[in-house]
Order: structure tokens, then C-alpha cells, then sequence
């Protein structure tokens, strides 16, 4: 007779020896989709990262140098290539002698000097068409190999979009110099134009944040937001973005080298005859005492508001963000600092394009330090990062 077999288990059995049950996929549902090649697509946003922060300072190194100017056509594909001969050399100079620049301040320069400020902007032009293209391969090739993650694909072209609406913009700027009686681009034009360069360079911090940990790891570690410090945060993003295009617009029309006395200007707390422009509005953009007053006020404010985020961000229980705000606190005093030397010696080249590099740097430790408040880094009972 056949001895029957116990089906019951006994409680000390080890559970699924002899049952397999199927994996969970590797941080649930919120990975199921595409992962794509984030760490590929992190080091490619990183160079194209790079290579914006490089073209705001040449380009700042374009405005400081009188070069914006010396190229008064837009070709965009044509363009790329640099006067190849004598004859072309020529052709190109006396398109410059023709716009108010060359007629009302640089009469009677030579054609070596022309060179000099001709090979600036074509350096500007050139380093935007490489950041066009190297955007455009590395998109092309992940989207080719299907190695974009989900939900990625817009952003990225977001990045692309963004940079194709500022050459437009750059041209747009430039035209303004050509015609009537200014010797400079637009102010307001070269503000807008800057601006955006912050906003793409912004958008690209943000992504390479995101995608330095997994889809998983940000929903864990959006559950830890701190509200309140991320609001903080963002109002003096916001703030400073702002204190970027004031300066945009000192740069614009060199205000900053009218009143170099601080922290009086010209003696007295406001500048003296700050309306004198007719309309009324157009003092807000072209009167040099008015603009530096506006950048002077707006950077006490943000330096004000930077403390208060900062006395609220080194109280975080999270040792990760609590140092983020301690250096975005640390960049933004160096930022104040720099900007009272530059006005007092005159704003030479080296110290204006300082403090444009120092305003970038500002801009990203307050955005890392957002992010941080957003998705705060995991830590043990210590404190300590994991």
C-alpha cells in the first residue's frame, strides 16, 4: 500500500524551496518604463553644461571688448566660415563702416583693429553653432539607439528649442546696433538675451541633478521635501534672476563705469538727475546713474534675502542640504564683495567679467540647493549621507 504523503507543511519549513515566485521590477512600478542611458545623457548634459557657461563668459568678454558689432549680417550656416582672403577682409570692414558704432566712435580704425574685435564675435557665433550641433548629435544618437529614458524626450528638446530661439534672439540683439544713432545693441535686448543663456544653463543644471539618481529615488526622496525651505529657495532663484538682468542692463550701456564711489553714488545716496531722458521710461534702461542705482538696491535686497533662505537652510535636519545653503550663502557674499571692488575701480574687463562668471556661479548653488530641499539626499540616524 502506498504511504500517502503529508501535504501539510511544517510551520519551521523554508518558504518557496520548491516555488519560484517572480522578481518585483527593481524600484517598482516607477521604473517599469524605458531606463535608458541616464548616465550617458548625464555626461553629455554636462559638456553641453560646460560649454554654455564658457559662451556667457565670452560672450561678456564680447560686450566687454566693443566686438558685438563687427559682424553685421546673419548666416547662420554661411557664417561659419571667417573672411578667407584680403578682398573678403575688406568687404567685411566696410559693411562695419557703414553702421553708427564705427561712425561715431571708431572712425579711423584700422583694419588690424578690426580683426581683433571681428575675430570675438565670430568666436561667439562659431561656439554657438557648437552647442547647436553637439546638442543635436547627442539627441539624435539616443533617440536612434532608444536610449532615452521615459518621459525624457521632451525636456531634451527643450534644451534644443531653448538654444535655437536665443540665436535668434543673439541676432535680434545685435540688430538693434546697426541703424539709428546707438553705439551699442539694445539694452533691454542684451538683458533678454542673457537672460535666456541663465535659463538654458538652469534647465541643464536641473536634468544633470535629476538624473544623478534614479526615477525610484526621487519619489523616496520627495516624500521628505522640506516645503517651506523649497519656497524659500525658488523666491530667491527668482530674485536673483532678476539682479542678473539688472546687471545685463548696466553692462548694456557701461553704467557701472559712471559713479565709482560707494556706498554713495556721486556723493549723495540717489544719483543726481536720474530722469532726464524723455519718455519717462526709456531712464529705466539708458540712464547710467538710474540702472546702477536699481542694480545697487536690488543687490542689498537679495543679499537680505539670501540670509533669511540661509538662516532657514543651515537649520535643516537633512547635513547634505544644510551645506548646500551654507556655500550658496558663502558664493553670494563673494558675489556682494566682488561687485562693491568692481564698481570702485571703474569696471575694468578682468573684474566685470569676474563678477559675470560669480553670477553664474551664484545661480547654480542656489539652484542645487532648491533641488536639495526638493529631494533631499537619504541619510542615516547619524546624519550622515549615505
Amino acid at each position: 500500500m502506498a504511504q500517502k504523503t503529508n501535504s501539510k507543511r511544517s510551520i519551521f519549513q523554508e518558504v518557496g524551496t520548491d516555488t519560484k515566485t517572480p522578481a518585483a521590477p527593481k524600484g517598482g512600478l516607477i521604473d517599469t518604463g524605458r531606463a535608458g542611458a541616464r548616465k550617458g545623457i548625464r555626461a553629455w548634459l554636462l559638456v553641453l553644461f560646460a560649454m554654455v557657461m564658457v559662451m556667457i563668459a565670452v560672450g561678456g568678454m564680447t560686450r566687454l571688448t566693443d566686438s558685438g558689432l563687427s559682424i553685421t549680417e546673419w548666416k547662420p550656416v554661411t557664417g561659419a566660415m571667417p573672411p578667407m582672403s584680403a578682398e573678403h577682409w575688406a568687404s567685411e570692414f566696410e559693411k562695419y563702416q557703414q553702421i553708427p558704432e564705427y561712425k561715431l566712435q571708431n572712425d579711423g580704425m584700422s583694419l588690424s583693429e578690426f580683426k581683433s574685435i571681428y575675430w570675438w564675435e565670430w568666436g561667439h557665433r562659431q561656439l554657438g553653432r557648437t552647442i547647436g550641433l553637439v546638442w543635436f548629435i547627442g539627441f539624435a544618437g539616443f533617440a536612434l539607439a532608444r536610449k532615452i529614458p521615459t518621459g525624457w524626450t521632451k525636456k531634451l528638446l527643450l534644451v534644443g528649442t531653448l538654444g535655437g530661439v536665443q540665436g535668434a534672439i543673439g541676432w535680434w540683439m545685435v540688430s538693434s546696433g546697426l541703424t539709428g544713432d546707438r553705439l551699442d545693441v539694445a539694452s533691454y535686448r542684451l538683458a533678454t538675451h542673457l537672460g535666456l543663456a541663465f535659463v538654458i544653463l538652469g534647465f541643464i543644471a536641473w536634468y544633470v541633478f535629476e538624473l544623478s539618481r534614479s526615477d525610484a529615488e526621487l519619489m523616496q526622496a520627495r516624500r521628505n521635501k522640506d516645503a517651506k525651505l523649497f519656497g524659500l529657495s525658488t523666491g530667491l532663484l527668482h530674485f536673483a534672476f532678476l539682479q542678473i538682468l539688472l546687471g545685463a542692463l548696466v553692462a548694456g550701456i557701461d553704467a557701472g563705469r559712471g559713479f565709482t564711489d560707494w556706498p554713495l553714488m556721486g556723493g549723495q545716496v540717489f544719483p543726481p538727475d536720474p530722469f532726464g531722458i524723455t519718455p519717462l521710461w526709456r531712464n529705466f534702461f539708458e540712464d547710467a546713474g538710474l540702472v546702477q542705482f536699481m542694480h545697487r538696491m536690488a543687490g542689498y535686497l537679495l543679499f537680505a534675502f539670501g540670509l533669511v533662505v540661509w538662516t532657514r537652510g543651515r537649520k535643516s535636519a537633512n547635513r547634505t542640504t544644510q551645506a548646500s545653503f551654507n556655500m550658496m550663502a558663502s558664493v553670494l557674499f563673494l558675489q556682494v564683495a566682488l561687485g562693491i571692488v568692481t564698481v570702485l575701480n571703474g569696471a575694468p574687463m578682468h573684474l566685470g567679467l569676474a563678477h559675470q562668471i560669480g553670477a553664474v556661479a551664484l545661480f547654480i548653488t542656489i539652484l542645487r540647493a532648491r533641488f536639495l530641499s526638493h529631494y533631499p539626499k537619504p541619510q542615516s540616524v547619524r546624519g550622515t549621507s549615505k
